[in-house]
């Protein structure tokens, strides 16, 4: 049976930190089952409070300093709960809240028990569960309308291969579910060849070393707001490898360079480039690709896997965030930087996380890079004649002249 880890956030006054040091010791000694080797303290980084009228109430001035200690209080939950997802030996109980903490009661609700889903090896948490799960204006109605339905077909075409999600594949292929075929992974080769609007982009990446640039892209909606492209920018700068950024900003803003750090542009020039779109396939096809920090859409992932190059997990929306869990937890194939990361909320990635996520994924002898080439060979293989995937469209074809 697991041990039990309780997360106690306290208000910083010394009376509330020792009462709660000692409550927790009291818990410790009263149960074998809560987590017996000690209680660790966990810094958090600064955050400046909120500039408010002298005339403010102390409880109305601690009130807004707690607030503003809600995004690194769920950074640091996050990261604790991730980590116990994959031990043997503890998982978190539960988050104890000093009362002046009570606003920070969401996060507990962000980190519920873990589900046993059909396909997952792993107990899938619910923070990583798809945006449309949470939406209680019928998002989520929607969404088992939607899949309801998937029964009544003669048959599901996935984007994927069986190499790559054989466990998965297998769950649903027990003779109660139509059959399933997974046909990919379906690339637009012929999109490999440049084009005028390509230029600037792809001559840069033509003077850089191999595998010495991060690529920095988060498809067609991923956008950001200014605190989170400052701290893009310095992790980058202090991370010290060549990147390639393509950086979309949220309105009202328009101009990019305005969000940047002073000086950034100057210090980073020769290794680092900002463009507004680039043509992601080529660029992750280009030898100077070594990263890719991704909102892993499911198309970004088997190109990435296509190429060879590991990812780094900054999802945005949609079942994003389950993709990352996935590539991180299930199959080892990407570097964890977030797998809980929504773009509607006011989390900001700070720049240490990034600069820590980039030497990772730009690790060149890393275990997960050899995995990631080790994919990327297979998935080739798989759409060649005789591959699983090959095979499947044989079958999906005869299945289908059959039924005709």
């Amino acid at each position: 049976m697991k041990k039990l880890e309780l997360i106690f956030v306290p208000t910083p006054g010394i009376g509330h930190l020792v009462s709660t040091v000692e409550f927790a010791k009291l818990l410790i000694n009263h149960n074998d089952r809560i987590r017996p080797d000690g209680i660790q303290l966990i810094d958090l980084p600064r955050v400046d409070p909120p500039s408010l009228a002298p005339w403010k109430s102390a409880e109305s001035i601690i009130d807004s300093f707690i607030k503003c200690y809600i995004p690194p209080v769920r950074n640091a939950v996050r990261d604790i709960v991730s980590m116990k997802c994959s031990s043997d030996e503890t998982r978190v109980a539960g988050l104890v809240l000093d009362l002046f903490c009570s606003p920070m009661v969401d996060i507990a609700t962000d980190f519920d028990p873990e589900h046993v889903i059909p396909g997952f090896v792993n107990p899938v948490p619910t923070y990583v569960l798809p945006s449309a799960v949470f939406s209680k204006d019928g998002g989520y109605a929607a969404y088992v309308k939607v899949a309801e339905r998937f029964k009544d077909a003669k048959g599901i075409i996935i984007n994927t291969f069986e190499e790559v999600e054989h466990y998965a594949l297998n769950c649903f292929s027990n003779g109660q579910n139509p059959p399933v075929y997974p046909v990919g992974p379906v690339i637009n080769l012929n999109g490999l060849s440049y084009s005028d609007s390509d230029d600037k982009v792809m001559k840069w990446l033509d003077d850089q070393p191999q595998s010495s640039v991060v690529f920095l892209c988060f498809g067609s909606m991923g956008s950001f707001k200014a605190p989170q492209v400052k701290e893009t920018a310095l992790g980058l700068e202090q991370s010290g490898f060549r990147f390639l950024w393509s950086l979309r900003v949220q309105p009202p803003q328009n101009d990019a360079s305005n969000m940047l750090p002073d000086g950034f542009l100057e210090r980073v020039q020769g290794r680092g480039m900002i463009c507004s779109w680039a043509p992601q396939l080529k660029v992750l096809a280009h030898k100077a690709i070594g990263g890719f920090i991704s909102h892993c859409g499911w198309n970004s992932i088997l190109e990435s896997l296509w190429f060879g190059v590991p990812i780094v997990t900054w999802p945005l929306y949609a079942e994003q965030q389950l993709n990352a869990y996935k590539m991180v937890t299930e199959l080892g194939l990407a570097v964890e930087m977030r797998l809980n990361y929504r773009k509607d909320s006011d989390e900001v990635v700070m720049a240490d996380e990034i600069e820590k996520a980039v030497g990772m994924v730009m690790d060149g002898g890393s275990e997960m890079r050899k995995k990631v080439k080790e994919m990327g060979e297979i998935a080739r293989k798989s759409v060649m004649e005789g591959g699983t995937s090959f095979n499947s469209i044989g079958k999906l074809i005869e299945n289908m002249i059959g039924n005709n």
